[in-house]
Protein backbone atom coordinates (compact mmCIF):
# COMPACT_ATOMS: atom_id res chain seq x y z
CA UNK A 1 0.00 0.00 0.00
CA UNK A 2 1.18 3.89 -0.48
CA UNK A 3 0.02 5.28 2.85
CA UNK A 4 2.98 3.25 4.37
CA UNK A 5 6.66 3.70 5.43
CA UNK A 6 8.55 0.58 3.87
CA UNK A 7 12.00 0.39 5.38
CA UNK A 8 14.78 -2.37 4.28
CA UNK A 9 18.03 -1.34 5.39
CA UNK A 10 21.03 -3.97 6.30
CA UNK A 11 24.06 -2.06 7.55
CA UNK A 12 27.42 -4.39 8.97
CA UNK A 13 29.62 -3.09 12.02
CA UNK A 14 32.43 -5.14 13.86
CA UNK A 15 30.27 -5.51 16.90
CA UNK A 16 26.78 -4.33 15.21
CA UNK A 17 24.47 -5.70 12.47
CA UNK A 18 21.05 -3.61 11.41
CA UNK A 19 18.83 -5.60 9.43
CA UNK A 20 15.27 -4.70 9.00
CA UNK A 21 12.71 -5.18 6.38
CA UNK A 22 9.67 -3.53 7.67
CA UNK A 23 6.16 -2.12 6.59
CA UNK A 24 4.47 0.47 8.82
CA UNK A 25 1.54 2.17 8.79
CA UNK A 26 0.91 5.62 7.14
CA UNK A 27 -0.54 7.45 10.33
CA UNK A 28 -0.58 6.98 13.79
CA UNK A 29 2.13 6.46 16.33
CA UNK A 30 4.65 3.51 15.98
CA UNK A 31 7.18 2.51 18.42
CA UNK A 32 10.88 1.48 17.87
CA UNK A 33 11.23 -0.15 20.98
CA UNK A 34 14.16 -2.19 22.55
CA UNK A 35 17.10 -2.16 24.81
CA UNK A 36 20.06 -0.53 24.60
CA UNK A 37 22.24 -0.88 21.62
CA UNK A 38 19.61 -2.66 19.89
CA UNK A 39 19.60 -0.30 16.75
CA UNK A 40 15.92 2.09 17.55
CA UNK A 41 18.01 5.59 16.88
CA UNK A 42 20.46 3.72 13.97
CA UNK A 43 16.85 2.99 12.09
CA UNK A 44 15.73 6.02 13.22
CA UNK A 45 18.90 8.21 11.49
CA UNK A 46 18.36 5.94 8.49
CA UNK A 47 15.07 6.65 8.00
CA UNK A 48 16.36 10.52 8.15
CA UNK A 49 18.85 10.19 5.96
CA UNK A 50 21.64 11.14 8.82
CA UNK A 51 23.47 8.17 8.14
CA UNK A 52 23.24 6.02 4.94
CA UNK A 53 24.02 2.45 3.59
CA UNK A 54 24.40 1.72 0.01
CA UNK A 55 21.84 -1.22 0.03
CA UNK A 56 18.83 0.28 1.37
CA UNK A 57 15.70 1.31 0.54
CA UNK A 58 12.93 3.49 2.13
CA UNK A 59 9.30 5.14 0.89
CA UNK A 60 7.82 7.11 2.75
CA UNK A 61 3.57 7.19 1.21
CA UNK A 62 4.65 6.39 -1.63
CA UNK A 63 7.75 8.84 -2.26
CA UNK A 64 10.95 7.22 -2.66
CA UNK A 65 13.06 8.54 -0.55
CA UNK A 66 16.19 5.79 -1.17
CA UNK A 67 17.00 2.86 -3.55
CA UNK A 68 19.84 1.65 -5.36
CA UNK A 69 19.99 5.31 -7.63
CA UNK A 70 18.27 7.22 -5.36
CA UNK A 71 19.46 8.73 -2.34
CA UNK A 72 17.50 11.95 -1.09
CA UNK A 73 19.96 14.11 1.46
CA UNK A 74 18.24 14.78 4.41
CA UNK A 75 17.54 18.58 3.86
CA UNK A 76 15.28 17.18 0.89
CA UNK A 77 13.15 14.78 3.14
CA UNK A 78 9.42 16.08 4.44
CA UNK A 79 10.63 15.64 8.19
CA UNK A 80 10.43 16.69 11.42
CA UNK A 81 13.10 15.43 14.04
CA UNK A 82 12.38 15.53 17.65
CA UNK A 83 15.67 14.61 19.39
CA UNK A 84 16.08 13.96 23.47
CA UNK A 85 17.62 17.12 23.83
CA UNK A 86 15.01 20.40 22.30
CA UNK A 87 18.44 22.16 21.07
CA UNK A 88 16.26 25.47 20.73
CA UNK A 89 18.30 28.64 19.51
CA UNK A 90 18.88 30.33 22.58
CA UNK A 91 18.92 33.41 21.24
CA UNK A 92 15.67 33.66 20.09
CA UNK A 93 12.20 33.20 21.81
CA UNK A 94 9.55 30.16 21.73
CA UNK A 95 7.74 32.02 18.84
CA UNK A 96 10.68 32.88 16.84
CA UNK A 97 11.97 29.35 17.00
CA UNK A 98 8.53 27.94 15.68
CA UNK A 99 8.69 29.62 12.99
CA UNK A 100 12.16 29.15 12.08
CA UNK A 101 11.14 25.50 11.51
CA UNK A 102 8.16 27.54 8.98
CA UNK A 103 11.28 29.52 7.17
CA UNK A 104 13.22 25.82 6.38
CA UNK A 105 10.56 24.44 5.23
CA UNK A 106 10.39 27.22 2.72
CA UNK A 107 6.58 27.92 2.96
CA UNK A 108 4.66 29.82 5.47
CA UNK A 109 2.14 27.85 7.57
CA UNK A 110 -0.92 29.64 7.97
CA UNK A 111 -2.27 31.33 10.93
CA UNK A 112 -5.04 28.83 11.25
CA UNK A 113 -2.46 25.66 11.17
CA UNK A 114 -0.18 27.63 13.52
CA UNK A 115 -3.04 28.35 16.20
CA UNK A 116 -3.71 24.30 15.85
CA UNK A 117 -0.26 23.20 16.32
CA UNK A 118 0.07 26.40 19.49
CA UNK A 119 -2.92 24.89 21.38
CA UNK A 120 -2.06 21.75 20.47
CA UNK A 121 1.02 21.31 22.51
CA UNK A 122 -0.07 24.20 25.37
CA UNK A 123 2.64 26.66 24.42
CA UNK A 124 0.54 30.02 23.88
CA UNK A 125 1.91 31.27 27.24
CA UNK A 126 5.21 30.31 26.58
CA UNK A 127 5.83 31.77 22.70
CA UNK A 128 7.54 35.23 24.31
CA UNK A 129 10.05 33.43 26.42
CA UNK A 130 13.62 32.40 25.34
CA UNK A 131 14.96 28.81 26.11
CA UNK A 132 16.41 29.68 29.58
CA UNK A 133 12.72 31.02 30.63
CA UNK A 134 11.23 27.18 30.10
CA UNK A 135 11.36 23.86 31.73
CA UNK A 136 12.70 20.59 30.03
CA UNK A 137 9.20 19.89 29.25
CA UNK A 138 8.37 23.26 27.93
CA UNK A 139 11.09 23.39 25.89
CA UNK A 140 10.63 19.79 24.25
CA UNK A 141 7.13 21.17 23.32
CA UNK A 142 8.48 23.97 21.51
CA UNK A 143 10.81 21.83 19.73
CA UNK A 144 7.84 19.58 18.83
CA UNK A 145 6.01 22.30 17.50
CA UNK A 146 8.96 23.50 15.39
CA UNK A 147 9.24 20.30 14.09
CA UNK A 148 5.48 19.83 12.83
CA UNK A 149 6.37 23.75 11.78
CA UNK A 150 8.15 22.23 9.06
CA UNK A 151 4.99 20.30 7.55
CA UNK A 152 6.35 17.14 7.63
CA UNK A 153 5.17 13.76 5.95
CA UNK A 154 6.46 11.67 9.25
CA UNK A 155 7.19 12.48 12.53
CA UNK A 156 10.68 11.15 14.03
CA UNK A 157 11.09 11.21 17.98
CA UNK A 158 14.16 9.82 19.52
CA UNK A 159 13.65 9.42 23.61
CA UNK A 160 12.07 12.56 23.57
CA UNK A 161 11.36 11.91 27.65
CA UNK A 162 14.63 11.12 28.03
CA UNK A 163 16.40 13.82 29.26
CA UNK A 164 13.75 14.72 31.21
CA UNK A 165 12.74 14.02 35.46
CA UNK A 166 9.77 11.94 36.30
CA UNK A 167 7.17 15.30 37.06
CA UNK A 168 8.20 16.51 33.60
CA UNK A 169 7.64 13.38 31.98
CA UNK A 170 4.39 13.16 33.60
CA UNK A 171 3.45 17.03 32.15
CA UNK A 172 4.36 16.20 28.63
CA UNK A 173 2.65 12.74 28.14
CA UNK A 174 -0.59 14.14 28.09
CA UNK A 175 0.28 16.71 25.07
CA UNK A 176 1.90 13.20 23.06
CA UNK A 177 -1.68 11.73 23.66
CA UNK A 178 -2.82 14.72 21.86
CA UNK A 179 -0.06 14.52 19.04
CA UNK A 180 -1.40 10.66 18.96
CA UNK A 181 -5.17 11.82 18.50
CA UNK A 182 -4.58 14.78 16.53
CA UNK A 183 -1.88 13.88 13.28
CA UNK A 184 -2.69 12.70 10.52
CA UNK A 185 0.73 11.77 9.46
CA UNK A 186 3.12 8.83 10.87
CA UNK A 187 4.89 9.46 14.26
CA UNK A 188 7.93 6.90 14.59
CA UNK A 189 8.89 6.79 18.22
CA UNK A 190 12.07 5.32 19.61
CA UNK A 191 11.61 4.53 22.85
CA UNK A 192 13.33 2.01 26.12
CA UNK A 193 9.85 2.74 28.03
CA UNK A 194 7.37 0.31 28.40
CA UNK A 195 5.44 2.92 30.18
CA UNK A 196 5.50 5.66 27.49
CA UNK A 197 5.12 2.68 24.55
CA UNK A 198 1.98 1.85 26.72
CA UNK A 199 0.14 5.08 27.07
CA UNK A 200 0.95 6.54 22.99
CA UNK A 201 1.70 3.41 20.63
CA UNK A 202 -0.73 2.16 18.09
CA UNK A 203 2.00 -0.30 16.60
CA UNK A 204 5.55 -1.39 17.87
CA UNK A 205 8.44 -2.68 16.38
CA UNK A 206 10.50 -5.14 18.99
CA UNK A 207 14.06 -4.67 18.14
CA UNK A 208 16.77 -7.23 19.56
CA UNK A 209 20.24 -6.72 18.42
CA UNK A 210 19.47 -5.00 15.38
CA UNK A 211 17.00 -8.06 14.37
CA UNK A 212 13.36 -7.11 14.40
CA UNK A 213 12.10 -9.55 17.17
CA UNK A 214 8.13 -8.20 16.74
CA UNK A 215 6.04 -5.97 15.04
CA UNK A 216 2.15 -5.75 15.88
CA UNK A 217 -0.37 -3.45 17.77
CA UNK A 218 0.46 -2.68 21.26
CA UNK A 219 -2.23 -4.30 22.64
CA UNK A 220 -1.46 -7.83 21.38
CA UNK A 221 2.70 -7.86 21.62
CA UNK A 222 2.16 -6.14 25.58
CA UNK A 223 0.09 -9.76 26.01
CA UNK A 224 2.87 -11.96 24.47
CA UNK A 225 4.38 -14.38 26.80
CA UNK A 226 7.33 -14.95 24.65
CA UNK A 227 8.18 -10.99 24.50
CA UNK A 228 10.36 -8.77 26.41
CA UNK A 229 7.28 -7.22 27.62
CA UNK A 230 5.87 -10.00 29.36
CA UNK A 231 9.47 -10.75 31.11
CA UNK A 232 9.92 -8.13 32.79
CA UNK A 233 9.40 -7.38 36.55
CA UNK A 234 6.51 -4.94 35.29
CA UNK A 235 4.50 -6.79 33.06
CA UNK A 236 1.39 -5.97 32.22
CA UNK A 237 -1.45 -5.91 29.45
CA UNK A 238 -3.45 -3.45 27.79
CA UNK A 239 -7.07 -3.08 27.45
CA UNK A 240 -9.56 -0.53 25.71
CA UNK A 241 -12.83 0.97 26.32
CA UNK A 242 -14.76 3.67 26.58
CA UNK A 243 -16.17 6.08 29.35
CA UNK A 244 -19.26 4.83 30.95
CA UNK A 245 -19.38 7.52 33.78
CA UNK A 246 -17.68 8.47 37.07
CA UNK A 247 -18.81 8.38 40.76
CA UNK A 248 -17.50 11.61 42.31
CA UNK A 249 -18.30 10.04 46.12
CA UNK A 250 -16.00 7.26 45.56
CA UNK A 251 -13.52 8.26 43.46
CA UNK A 252 -14.21 6.06 40.53
CA UNK A 253 -14.85 5.18 36.96
CA UNK A 254 -16.62 2.92 35.33
CA UNK A 255 -14.95 1.90 31.49
CA UNK A 256 -17.08 -0.59 29.33
CA UNK A 257 -14.70 -2.92 28.00
CA UNK A 258 -14.63 -3.06 23.94
CA UNK A 259 -16.38 -6.41 23.01
CA UNK A 260 -17.75 -6.06 26.46
CA UNK A 261 -17.56 -6.79 30.08
CA UNK A 262 -16.57 -3.70 32.79
CA UNK A 263 -14.14 -2.09 34.93
CA UNK A 264 -14.17 -0.02 37.89
CA UNK A 265 -11.12 2.46 38.21
CA UNK A 266 -9.82 5.07 40.26
CA UNK A 267 -11.54 8.08 38.37
CA UNK A 268 -9.84 9.35 35.62
CA UNK A 269 -10.35 12.69 34.03
CA UNK A 270 -11.33 12.01 30.83
CA UNK A 271 -15.17 12.44 29.29
CA UNK A 272 -17.75 10.13 29.42
CA UNK A 273 -18.04 8.25 26.54
CA UNK A 274 -14.26 9.18 25.62
CA UNK A 275 -12.31 6.01 24.74
CA UNK A 276 -9.61 5.44 27.02
CA UNK A 277 -6.64 2.44 27.36
CA UNK A 278 -5.85 1.00 30.49
CA UNK A 279 -2.67 -0.63 31.71
CA UNK A 280 -3.42 -3.90 33.88
CA UNK A 281 -0.04 -4.78 36.05
CA UNK A 282 -0.20 -8.94 35.98
CA UNK A 283 1.12 -8.70 39.54
CA UNK A 284 -2.06 -6.87 40.26
CA UNK A 285 -4.21 -9.73 38.92
CA UNK A 286 -5.02 -12.88 41.30
CA UNK A 287 -7.35 -15.98 40.02
CA UNK A 288 -10.36 -18.04 41.40
CA UNK A 289 -11.89 -21.23 40.00
CA UNK A 290 -14.94 -20.51 41.54
CA UNK A 291 -16.30 -16.90 41.63
CA UNK A 292 -15.67 -15.02 44.73
CA UNK A 293 -18.42 -13.87 47.28
CA UNK A 294 -18.46 -10.62 49.07
CA UNK A 295 -15.00 -9.15 48.63
CA UNK A 296 -12.96 -6.12 48.38
CA UNK A 297 -11.83 -6.70 44.86
CA UNK A 298 -14.29 -4.78 42.74
CA UNK A 299 -13.45 -6.48 39.35
CA UNK A 300 -14.08 -10.01 39.05
CA UNK A 301 -13.88 -11.12 35.36
CA UNK A 302 -14.90 -14.61 34.08
CA UNK A 303 -11.74 -15.24 31.68
CA UNK A 304 -9.97 -18.01 30.18
CA UNK A 305 -6.46 -19.29 29.85
CA UNK A 306 -4.90 -19.16 27.04
CA UNK A 307 -1.24 -19.99 27.75
CA UNK A 308 1.12 -20.30 30.60
CA UNK A 309 4.87 -19.88 31.37
CA UNK A 310 7.26 -19.95 34.23
CA UNK A 311 8.98 -16.79 34.38
CA UNK A 312 11.14 -17.83 37.72
CA UNK A 313 11.51 -20.71 39.63
CA UNK A 314 8.40 -18.98 42.07
CA UNK A 315 6.44 -17.54 39.66
CA UNK A 316 4.00 -18.05 36.61
CA UNK A 317 2.56 -16.30 34.28
CA UNK A 318 -0.72 -16.63 32.69
CA UNK A 319 -2.04 -15.22 29.12
CA UNK A 320 -6.47 -14.90 29.81
CA UNK A 321 -8.64 -14.10 27.57
CA UNK A 322 -11.83 -12.25 28.39
CA UNK A 323 -14.59 -14.38 28.17
CA UNK A 324 -16.85 -11.69 27.63
CA UNK A 325 -15.57 -9.67 25.37
CA UNK A 326 -13.14 -12.27 23.39
CA UNK A 327 -10.91 -9.77 22.58
CA UNK A 328 -9.03 -8.64 25.07
CA UNK A 329 -6.10 -10.00 27.29
CA UNK A 330 -5.55 -9.95 30.80
CA UNK A 331 -2.06 -10.99 32.61
CA UNK A 332 -1.59 -12.75 35.67
CA UNK A 333 1.30 -13.71 37.50
CA UNK A 334 1.02 -16.22 40.23
CA UNK A 335 3.21 -18.16 42.22
CA UNK A 336 3.82 -21.68 41.02
CA UNK A 337 2.30 -22.81 44.30
CA UNK A 338 -1.17 -21.56 43.54
CA UNK A 339 -0.99 -22.16 40.13
CA UNK A 340 -0.24 -26.17 41.01
CA UNK A 341 -2.44 -26.22 43.86
CA UNK A 342 -5.05 -24.69 41.42
CA UNK A 343 -4.20 -26.81 38.75
CA UNK A 344 -4.57 -24.30 36.04
CA UNK A 345 -4.73 -25.47 32.53
CA UNK A 346 -4.72 -23.93 29.00
CA UNK A 347 -8.51 -23.73 27.98
CA UNK A 348 -9.20 -23.64 31.63
CA UNK A 349 -12.64 -21.29 32.78
CA UNK A 350 -11.65 -18.95 35.67
CA UNK A 351 -12.37 -15.49 37.21
CA UNK A 352 -9.74 -12.88 37.32
CA UNK A 353 -9.45 -10.58 39.86
CA UNK A 354 -8.12 -7.36 39.36
CA UNK A 355 -8.13 -4.17 42.06
CA UNK A 356 -9.56 -1.06 40.93
CA UNK A 357 -5.90 0.89 41.76
CA UNK A 358 -4.48 -1.73 39.60
CA UNK A 359 -5.36 0.26 36.07
CA UNK A 360 -4.23 3.52 34.89
CA UNK A 361 -4.75 5.64 32.06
Amino acid sequence: MSNAIHARFALQYPEFALNVDLELPGRGVTALFGHSGSGKTTLLRLIAGLQRVTNGYLAVNGQVWQDDQLFMPTHRRPLGYVFQEASLFPHLTARENVRYGMKRAGRVMNQSALNDTVELLGIAQLLDRRPHQLSGGERQRVAIARALALHPAVLLMDEPLAALDLQRKQEILPYLERLHTALDIPVLYVSHSPDEVARLADTVVLLERGQVRAVGSVIELFSRLDLTFAQDQDASAILTGTILNHDAQYGLTRIGLNGGGRLMVTQLTQSIGEAVRVRVHARDVSLALDEPGTSSIVNILPARVIELREVEPAHVLIQLEISASEQQRLLARITRYSCERLNVRSGQAVFAQVKAVALMD
